[in-house]
């Protein structure tokens, strides 16, 4: 994920951005929303893909909106749910902050996130190449994250694009806030509740768990050690020692292990 094109897109006539908000707003709790938002969201910046998923406060993960994805489901949904979730730095970002705010993947993803199994399995495998997401906060302290993602041979998000979304994210949150807000109940009621975001290994002690989980989210040696506030060499002994324990040799295998 590099630097931002310049973007074509200009931002809409002020009476045609209310006359689609307003179809968006009249549309709320009912099977249009989602479609009216993306009409209205296309106005300030195109995109290829809307979807979103849904955190509880426990450490689950469950789909908020991904009707529009068929192809490529298993790894955009399923595998996500499945644990893959834990490695989003989407997912990190509420987990610190869940305030309503629209967050970019390009500011958030640890230095080597490219390097990754997750990446390579998720957005390479799905072809994003960018992405950003509006937090909107639900029911029983769930938090949800709506995405837009483009893909294929879609040039990176503006720094325009970027401007006029995040202008427009209050509107945005708030309208998803309503039309999601019981998206918790519906969730968790109708189905039984995935993994907890936990990486765990009886052999491992809790300071090698936490160099397994920075390692799969991407974080190089540099960036482990300044996370960890330890020596770059010493965070290498750790990575020796974890690989060593689990009998692997390579970031495929961990990954494997833990979240395949």
């Amino acid at each position: 994920m590099t630097s931002a094109a310049t973007s074509n897109t200009q931002t809409p006539p002020f009476g045609v951005w209310n006359a689609s908000l307003g179809t968006a707003a009249s549309s709320i709790g009912s099977l249009a929303f989602p479609d009216a938002l993306a009409v209205t969201l296309r106005l300030l910046s195109p995109f290829q893909m809307m979807n979103g998923f849904l955190y509880s406060p426990d450490g689950h993960a469950f789909d908020l909106y991904n009707e529009k994805i068929v192809a490529k489901r298993s790894v955009i949904v399923d595998r996500y749910l499945a644990g893959a979730f834990v490695l989003d730095p989407f997912y990190d970002a509420i987990r610190i902050d869940n305030s309503e705010r629209m967050i970019v993947m390009r500011d958030l993803a640890p230095d080597d996130f490219t390097q990754t199994e997750y990446f390579r399995l998720h957005y390479a495998t799905t072809e994003i190449v960018d992405e950003i997401g509006f937090v909107l906060k639900l029911e029983s302290d769930f938090v949800g994250v709506l995405s837009l993602s483009r893909t294929g041979i879609a040039p990176l998000f503006s720094c325009e694009d970027l401007n006029r979304l995040r202008a427009a994210a209050p509107v945005i949150c708030a309208l998803g806030e309503r039309h999601w807000f019981h998206a918790p109940s519906l969730s968790v009621d109708s189905k039984a509740a995935p993994p907890a975001s936990k990486i765990e290994h009886p052999v491992l002690t809790k300071r090698e768990l936490e160099i397994v989980t920075l390692i799969l989210k991407g974080h190089s040696t540099l960036s482990l050690a300044a996370v960890l506030s330890l020596s770059p060499n010493t965070v290498k002994v750790h990575r020796r020692q974890v690989y060593a324990k689990l009998n692997i040799s390579s970031q495929a295998e961990l990954f494997r292990l833990f979240l395949a």
